[in-house]
């Protein structure tokens, strides 16, 4: 059995995720979009904290690392414009040089002659390093006519207040590990590689529960508080590899083993959602803060009944709750693999704090997966006046570099 499948193995429904207007909390399966997490190298399994830094996560294979791969607690997203005169060539050298970069550290080894020594005392920690194109990095190459339909820009939502500066980009990088420094020490790599070739448009950076501080594997809790992520789409799904991964029949053929990641930086308003008593944030999500069970009854996997109504004739779980609006059966089974990061961007001038989530979805076709949930969650979410989209990308993501190969080969040198 090999890494990638004992890895996609290990996967959860446990971390946080937003979906589009609001964050996609508490809904299950389809539509649902869930968290990806580990099932194992916790201290709740019997391993002991100091492991944390031996585990790794391969760099060749079908996939990418960084999309199955359990939830790790650091994460930096980081988005780069080609140079100006810079063309195919050039893009073809930096993707060299990157995955050299990204094969070496996730090895847990230093990188180079000039390795910063910053994670020198450390292990792989379960670094991964993700590589994606933007839309516009296709007309810069001169491929745009291998450029994938699924590229096309995502539409307008009514929620979105877009800061152009900090959304799209020619090239995507995701960079997690379970240490901070390992994290911090591959994002300089990664930049110090791109060398005169590209220039760093966005960097964004975030968190998640580190492995190990809870006494038994559980789903973790976003900043609002709320348990995030009851259900991701599993490997054991029949149809988890269609609804993630492009097909070897799909269209374009460099595609084939690669997934579409939907990047946006959602906001969360945290003064406004704490004045709210726990029992109206309850109606708003459709689920108990305590347990993340839904209103309906049960325990967190319990499915919604969605039919269900109280004393008073009323939705036990209100027309407008998210739980409610994101559930399978009101998008028509869109599905995506949320595999977000928190941040918190210190305290603004007003001092409210800049505060939220990284949300990252992974899916075959975003036609198909993020945009019609978000769509829905548009129209009347109650969430929405909790969260701000405040940045927005889409990158194709190409599936892995086999042995020899580097990232995106197939595509820049066919």
């Amino acid at each position: 059995m090999s890494d990638i499948d004992i890895s996609r193995r290990r996967l959860l429904g446990t971390a946080g995720a937003a979906g589009a207007a609001g964050l996609a909390l508490g809904a299950r399966g389809g539509a649902a979009v869930y968290a990806a997490a580990s099932d194992s190298g916790s201290a709740a399994d019997g391993k002991a904290l100091t492991s944390v830094g031996s585990t790794s996560a391969p760099f060749h294979g079908e996939h990418q690392a960084g999309i199955t791969t359990p939830l790790q607690s650091r994460g930096h997203l980081i988005a780069f414009d080609l140079a100006a005169g810079a063309g195919r060539k050039e893009a073809a050298a930096l993707l060299r040089r990157w995955s050299a970069a990204a094969r070496t550290l996730m090895a847990g080894e230093p990188f180079g002659d000039g390795d910063t020594g910053v994670a020198l005392d450390a292990g792989p920690s379960s670094l991964t390093v993700t590589f994606g194109f933007g839309r516009t990095f296709f007309d810069r190459t001169g491929l745009a006519a291998r450029r994938p339909s699924a590229l096309d820009p995502l539409p307008d939502f009514s929620s979105d207040q877009l800061d152009p500066r900090r959304s799209n980009g020619d090239l995507w990088v995701q960079i997690g590990a379970d240490d901070s420094l390992v994290a911090f020490h591959a994002l300089r790599a990664i930049q110090k590689e791109a060398g005169d070739a590209a220039k760093v448009r966005w960097q964004m950076n975030g968190f998640n529960r580190s492995p190990g501080t809870t006494a038994q594997p559980m789903t973790a809790r976003n900043l609002m508080g709320q348990i995030d992520g009851t259900g991701n789409p599993k490997p054991s799904d029949a149809d988890f590899d269609r609804r993630i991964f492009v097909p070897a029949s799909g269209d374009p053929e460099w595609m084939t083993g690669g997934s579409y990641a939907v990047v946006r930086r959602i906001r969360m308003l945290l003064d406004d959602w704490e004045k709210l008593a726990r029992g109206e944030q309850e109606k708003v999500i459709g689920r108990k803060k305590s347990d993340g069970a839904p209103l309906t009854g049960g325990s967190e996997t319990t499915e919604l009944d969605l039919n269900k109504t109280g004393p008073d004739g009323k939705l036990v779980v209100p027309s407008n709750a998210h739980a409610r609006i994101s559930a399978p059966e009101q998008n028509g089974g869109a599905a995506m693999l949320r595999r977000p990061f928190s941040y918190h961007d210190g305290i603004s001038a007003d001092g409210t704090p800049d505060a939220g989530l990284l949300f990252i979805c992974w899916q075959a076709d975003p036609l198909r997966g993020f945009v019609p949930v978000q769509r829905k969650l548009d129209r009347g979410d109650a969430l929405s006046p909790f969260v701000r989209h405040e940045a927005s990308g889409l990158f194709a993501v190409p599936g892995g570099a086999l042995d020899g190969e580097y990232v995106g080969q197939r595509l820049l040198e066919s």
